[in-house]
């Protein structure tokens, strides 16, 4: 169930883990503008506050149009589990593969998770989280800034 909050309140340090779109961003902005946010914000409620996972865009274009408070709901009180429901199949379809590569780095890198982990905690095989590691280790730290702002589609540099 969601509840409403201040914006104010959100973590936002994911929000780079996710491409941008200004095109799917300006059609997200006018939807809202007309008909308000009808999908909750989602991340998980840390002792720090609130982790943002999903819903980026959506808090983008709540702050453009002055919207100060968003529905929300929570997905528990664990980052690395909160990743894991972000990449879980019914979510997946919303996120790119660069998006999973970005989080599946995550929870290998701060959460100091083993590939085998990820691979149980996702319920996926390690081949599918071997593939997203290296996708983002090919990349340059600068081709990857470039992508993920959306100065670049990303299918120009696959």
């Amino acid at each position: 169930m969601s509840e409403m909050v201040e914006r104010s309140s959100l973590d936002l340090r994911y929000e780079s883990y996710r491409l941008r779109s200004d095109v799917a961003e300006a059609r997200l902005m006018a939807s809202i503008a007309e008909r308000g946010i009808e999908e909750p914000l989602g991340g998980v409620d840390t002792s720090q506050g609130r982790l943002l996972l999903d819903g980026f865009r959506r808090n983008r274009c709540a702050e453009k149009l002055g919207i100060q408070c968003v529905p929300y709901v929570s997905w528990g009180e664990d980052a690395a589990q909160g990743i894991a429901g972000l990449l879980s199949a019914r979510r997946q379809r919303t996120l790119t593969i660069l998006e999973q590569a970005r989080f599946v780095d995550e929870l290998l890198c701060t959460h100091a998770m083993t590939l085998a982990d990820v691979a149980e905690l996702l319920s996926r095989s390690k081949a599918w989280v071997s593939t997203r590691r290296h996708l983002l280790q090919e990349m340059s730290p600068t081709i990857q800034r470039i992508l993920f702002r959306g100065d670049l589609p990303v299918y120009s540099y696959m």
